[in-house]
């Protein structure tokens, strides 16, 4: 089966032949991450300790899926926070004492299926706290602040082949999905009115499917297939063919590090929004993915070609040349090594009680494709 490839040297976009990561630009950086103790926000709190930041963290208290965290010494390493994004009080009392640098807002109700359910909850948290961390910002006069949506923002007619860029329609299908419409709008609303003229950055980031070892999630496939295994029960894949922009959850977060730069030393002239996808890498729908993932586990599968939520799209890429031509920022990892750190990691926690190690050593090989 046939993958893709690394995308190392396009000069076309206008990218260097060595990649580079200002690490010097991170060290000893004040940084707030909210929705620190989940799957994407663990691995970020790795990579930036790596880089010798310093960082605070605000969340809900670590559930059963917040696995990276709760089997790590994260909370040793940093300023530990718990509270709701929807607690403007709160929030605000937390960023204004720590006076970060930089401000990642990662948290949110990220689950389609359950913005169904508790839509007024989804709304609330994904509008509110925006509103929340925006209006903080503003008066803290943090420097780079980014706001992480995702890739549903686009108005999605389900065609193959098309690729999404920033200046594209948004429009919202499901709760979740228009949740984070209105949080793009109060970006775009608080960019033009707050932090455009001043000196303040403001970037949102919206990212295809991100996978990496330790996520737990609810309804998302790679976490779907080791709680089965786990539980040692069957796996039932309810949308075989739904094709995504798969990429290693090391891939967006470098995106996010080299965007917050950027606006942090005040070049605002590109706009607000920005894609972070593999333009390159060779898609592949789910059956394709869980396939991969059994051969290196002897896991049963059972395909079932209906989808429990009809509203679901089927096909959902990204363009990301502008983050190409920009930031310098492209994948590194083809389909294929980033299935194979996924079933690294996972094999070395089967073994481990505690995931640090394994964490590190997957960012310090992600880092030796860089310029330091």
């Amino acid at each position: 089966m046939t993958y893709g490839v690394n995308q190392r040297h396009h000069g076309k976009y206008g990218m260097t032949k060595e990649h580079s990561l200002n690490k010097k630009f991170w060290n000893k950086k004040k940084v707030f991450i909210t929705g620190h103790t989940g799957f994407k926000g663990s691995w970020l709190t790795f990579y930036l300790l790596k880089l010798n930041a310093s960082i605070c963290g605000y969340s809900l208290k670590p559930n059963s899926r917040d696995f990276i965290f709760n089997n790590s010494n994260l909370k040793n390493n940093i300023i530990n926070n718990y509270g709701d994004i929807r607690d403007y009080e709160h929030l605000n009392k937390c960023i204004t004492k720590f006076k970060p640098d930089i401000l990642f807002h990662l948290a949110a109700q990220p689950i389609v299926l359950d913005s169904y359910t508790n839509s007024k909850f989804t709304f609330e948290t994904n509008f509110n706290g925006t509103l929340n961390i925006l209006e903080s910002a503003k008066k803290s006069r943090i420097k780079s602040t980014i706001i992480i949506t995702t890739d549903k923002v686009y108005k999605n007619n389900n065609k193959l082949n098309q690729k999404f860029s920033e200046n594209d329609i948004l429009g919202g299908s499901d709760p979740y999905s228009t949740s984070k419409v209105t949080a793009e709008s109060l970006v775009e609303c608080y960019y033009n009115n707050y932090f455009k003229d001043s000196k303040l950055g403001l970037a949102s980031a919206r990212a295809g499917n991100v996978i990496g070892g330790g996520d737990r999630g609810q309804y998302r496939i790679i976490p779907d297939f080791f709680r089965s295994l786990k539980q040692k029960q069957n796996l039932f894949v309810r949308s075989p063919n739904s094709i995504r922009p798969w990429q290693h959850v090391l891939e967006p977060l470098t995106g996010y590090l080299k965007l917050a730069e950027l606006y942090y030393k005040k070049n605002s002239k590109h706009g607000y929004a920005w894609n972070f996808s593999s333009d390159k890498i060779i898609r592949k729908n789910v059956k394709s993915i869980t396939s991969y993932l059994s051969k290196s586990f002897n896991k049963k599968i059972t395909y079932k070609n209906n989808q429990v939520n009809k509203k679901e799209k089927k096909y959902l890429d990204l363009s990301s040349k502008k983050a190409n031509k920009i930031l310098d920022w492209f994948c590194i990892y083809n389909l294929k090594q980033t299935l194979d750190k996924i079933i690294e990691w996972e094999k070395f926690i089967l073994k481990s009680k505690k995931c640090d190690f394994i964490c590190n050593k997957q960012i310090n090989e992600y880092l030796n494709n860089f310029k330091i």
